[in-house]
């Protein structure tokens, strides 16, 4: 008899446990659920922000260097081609080169990897065109006024920006024709590439800022105008440096 009544007990006993456990499981589920709906939430928001980003930077470089024709005026004088080509590019010309192989803002998505890097090798030819002609003429501006060359950190940065993307140039050849370096890995080319091509924006985007900071400049734009210039360039590089560290740099860094 007292055996039956245990065992009675042992099974009231059962369906509570039972019914706690799955009580229990009933909390944790929603908390797993959550963590992985949160994980796909800020993939999607990281992915629209970058997206964002990319947009304001097509936006951004193509504002500067309108803002730029618009003030220098090209055509009044021989210096009024400087700003303007140096502008079309480092601010235009080398940032759309590199948003080209922006996997969510790019203008050229439907074109192949390959056509995407012939897209790329123009832009940047085109790019160094315009900042050797426009060197030369600020060179001979100051040759016809008598002033000294390469005087001011804006012009020793623009020398440096204008000769990193005559070489960065010759670099792309290889990775165009990679059967022109074959002891070197094409994977190792393309990561010194883009790292290389990085500093070279970076260099191009310091001359700009500096070249904001000349008598011209300042004396012709003053105010909150100045400081939103200013940001035009910064705001491009950061979008630049995101890209190239998410697309080479980090992914190579997290590979074993």
């Amino acid at each position: 008899m007292k055996r039956t009544q245990a065992s009675e007990a042992v099974c009231s006993i059962a369906p509570a446990q039972r019914d706690s456990e799955a009580w229990l499981g009933r909390l944790q589920s929603p908390a797993w659920l959550t963590m992985a709906l949160s994980a796909e939430t800020e993939s999607h928001i990281y992915r629209a922000l970058r997206t964002a980003s990319g947009a304001a930077a097509h936006f951004v470089a193509l504002g500067f260097t309108i803002f730029m024709a618009v003030l220098a005026r090209p055509g009044s004088s021989l210096f009024s081609w400087h700003p303007v080509l140096m502008s079309l590019a480092f601010s235009f010309l080398m940032t759309e080169a590199l948003l080209v192989f922006s996997p969510e803002s790019s203008l050229l998505r439907s074109l192949s990897r390959k056509g995407r890097a012939r897209c790329h090798w123009v832009l940047q030819l085109l790019a160094l065109l315009c900042a050797l002609l426009g060197f030369g003429l600020v060179i001979l501006h100051k040759e016809q006024l008598g002033k000294a060359h390469l005087a001011t950190r804006h012009g020793q940065a623009g020398l440096l920006a204008v000769l990193w993307a005559g070489l960065q140039c010759c670099g792309g050849v290889g990775l165009l024709y990679p059967k022109l370096l074959p002891r070197w890995p094409l994977a190792k080319l393309k990561l010194y590439h883009a790292t290389s091509g990085l500093v070279g924006y970076l260099l191009g985007s310091a001359s700009l800022l500096l070249g904001m900071c000349s008598l011209w400049f300042t004396a012709t734009v003053t105010g909150g105008g100045w400081y939103l210039a200013v940001l035009c360039p910064v705001l491009t590089s950061l979008v630049i440096m995101n890209q190239v560290s998410n697309a080479y740099l980090y992914r190579k860094r997290i590979q074993p």
